[in-house]
């Protein structure tokens, strides 16, 4: 009896290892490939990746500028999701009270909660890469993060950001915001992939 129940512990020890191993390598995020400009530094690792879809949303608003007004950006607001199709994070600005309130830009996980902020350390418009009418590409340090309720720490680990493979999302024509125009909002479609390093 002693040895069958031996047994059956190293077959279930060896099938919680292989089980171990297969959801190791699904959990496995490749970077992608990007401009030089903005490349992540040696040591950083991908460990979430996700496809958003939502908005960049403008405002027409007093400017120095030689019109005296121009579109500002209010920020986005979109919905990530995983290979899948499952909502995985929402993206938005947001207070970062780890940087005295200032509004950066901001993703939450949508099961535990968990949070990032991060701002921009240096974007890319390489016509290799980026789309014709597209947002640039972004790589974002984390400058604040937030655990879930439960101590979640899904998104909350990262340090890193890459915003890439944009679509749409450039701020309205300047032709559509003039004096008579002011406080007028467009929320410009726009697609793009978020990796998080860690």
């Amino acid at each position: 009896m002693r040895q069958i129940t031996s047994q059956m512990a190293a077959a279930l020890a060896a099938l919680t290892l292989t089980l171990s191993a297969a959801l190791d390598a699904a959990d496995r995020v490749t970077p992608p490939a990007v401009p030089v400009d903005i490349a992540v530094d040696a040591g950083y690792q991908p460990f979430l990746w996700g496809h958003a879809i939502g908005t960049q949303n403008y405002m027409c608003a007093p400017a120095a500028t030689q019109t005296g007004v121009d579109w500002f950006f209010l920020g986005p607001q979109a919905t990530v999701f995983d290979s899948g199709g499952e909502q995985i994070l929402t993206h938005f600005l947001s207070k970062n009270t780890d940087q005295a309130d200032v509004l950066q830009a901001t993703w939450q996980h949508s099961k535990d909660t968990s949070a990032v902020w991060a701002k921009k350390r240096v974007g890319s418009l390489d016509p290799t890469y980026v789309a014709p009418g597209a947002i640039e590409w972004l790589l974002l340090d984390a400058t604040g993060d937030e655990y879930g309720p439960g101590g979640g720490d899904k998104v909350s680990n990262a340090r890193l950001i890459h915003r890439v493979n944009t679509i749409g999302g450039v701020k309205p024509p300047a032709s559509e915001c003039t004096p008579a125009t002011i406080n007028t909002r467009k929320f410009v479609s726009y697609e793009a992939d978020y990796y998080f390093y860690k």
